[in-house]
């Protein structure tokens, strides 16, 4: 049977989670966008560390990889307070930060081992998006268009020769 404490089930507060697991995802995809161009190209302490991602990688890591850490922190902060905040409040904090965790997740995925090969993806590369985003992301490194496109995932994207 049930329990001595039949609560009803807090919809409101999953539908308000998932919107923000969404929101959260698509809005780092704006974020990214904005920073990588704003923050860390046109603004030098920004510059300063993202130049080694331009640069050839001796070694596993790169100055820039600090920028995951620095979003990760509100990402950590949210999920937690989230968890141990029973309310809508703690809901909608939740899933924000459960979308920035996984915006990060598929960010690190597709950027750094996709793209920059930095470990291996499988047969994911051979998607046809993902093909477009990785070749628009090495038009951003190739600085063919002053650096366009800043983001990542919306593009704008290109289109490969059909075969």
């Amino acid at each position: 049977m049930g329990s001595s404490t039949d609560a009803a089930f807090p919809w409101a507060d999953m539908c308000g989670t998932l919107a923000l697991v969404f929101g959260g995802a698509v809005g780092m995809e704006m974020w990214a966008r904005w920073a990588h161009k704003a923050l860390w190209h046109d603004f030098a302490p920004g510059w300063a560390l993202h130049k080694s991602h331009h640069e050839t990688r001796i070694g596993p890591f790169e100055a820039n990889d600090v920028y995951a850490i620095i979003n990760a922190v509100p990402a950590i902060a949210l999920c937690l307070y989230g968890f141990l905040t029973p309310t809508m409040t703690g809901s909608l904090c939740f899933g924000a930060g459960l979308g920035i965790t996984l915006f990060g997740i598929a960010y690190m995925f597709v950027h750094d081992g996709l793209v920059h090969k930095r470990f291996p993806t499988g047969p994911i590369a051979e998607l046809p998006y993902m093909k477009r985003v990785t070749v628009a992301h090495k038009l951003h490194h190739a600085e063919k268009y002053k650096g366009v496109p800043w983001g990542l995932f919306l593009g704008p994207q290109v289109s490969l020769p059909q075969r």
